[in-house]
């Protein structure tokens, strides 16, 4: 591993190696994807890493590849002590709004954990249910702490899955591709035909 990627996965590891010197152990990352599509549910992936991982090239999953995320999903699903997600489907969503929905899927995953942490590192998220579990959150920690970013990459892993498997069933709209979000092609698609099943109402008033 190049010096460089040490320093930045020394940086990105702050959160745990203080949590740890204050003899905390089983520290969870917690993130979410899917907040902003059109189509399609909310995960939320909760992930205890071990304290030496040292994964290289574990980071916030919007600054990783389509094709490297798979990779490092591997990695860290694999490394992991103990690991869940959370998955609220576009129903749930409407009925209760994307960020109630977000939290639901949050408490799952933490619900689900085998294993269950000693102290949880959240992405942005206050006023969540964690089963009485101490958490911190932390404004852009996917970028700023290791175990939300490997949270973050099987969150974002997992969803595209799915999207991807839905995909067969409405090629239409090119779910494959686009994942759901609102891409210029995605709103034509819905304009085109209409929406399906997948599409979140309360996300597509404007587009049809």
């Amino acid at each position: 591993m190049k010096e460089k990627e040490i320093e930045r996965l020394t940086k990105l590891k702050e959160y745990e190696e203080k949590l740890h010197q204050e003899g905390i152990k089983k520290i969870a990352g917690i993130d979410e994807a899917g907040r902003g599509p059109l189509a399609g549910p909310v995960v939320v992936a909760c992930c205890i890493m071990p304290e030496n991982s040292w994964i290289e090239g574990v980071n916030d999953s919007k600054k990783v590849s389509e094709k490297k995320r798979e990779t490092l999903y591997q990695l860290i699903t694999q490394e992991a002590i103990s690991w869940q997600v959370g998955i609220v489907n576009q129903e749930e969503i409407d009925e209760l709004n994307i960020l109630n929905a977000t939290k639901k899927a949050l408490t799952i995953a933490v619900d689900e954990m085998k294993i269950k942490p000693d102290r949880i590192l959240v992405d942005a998220l206050e006023h969540i249910d964690t089963h009485q579990i101490p958490y911190t959150s932390i404004i852009q920690g996917d970028a700023k702490c290791y175990s939300i970013a490997a949270a973050s990459i099987i969150a974002k892993v997992t969803r595209d899955h799915i999207m991807q498997e839905w995909d067969e069933i409405y090629p239409q709209y090119g779910f494959k591709k686009h994942k759901g979000y609102g891409t210029a092609s995605h709103i034509q698609a819905l304009k085109e035909f209409g929406p399906c099943p997948l599409h979140r109402r309360s996300f597509i008033k404007n587009f049809v």
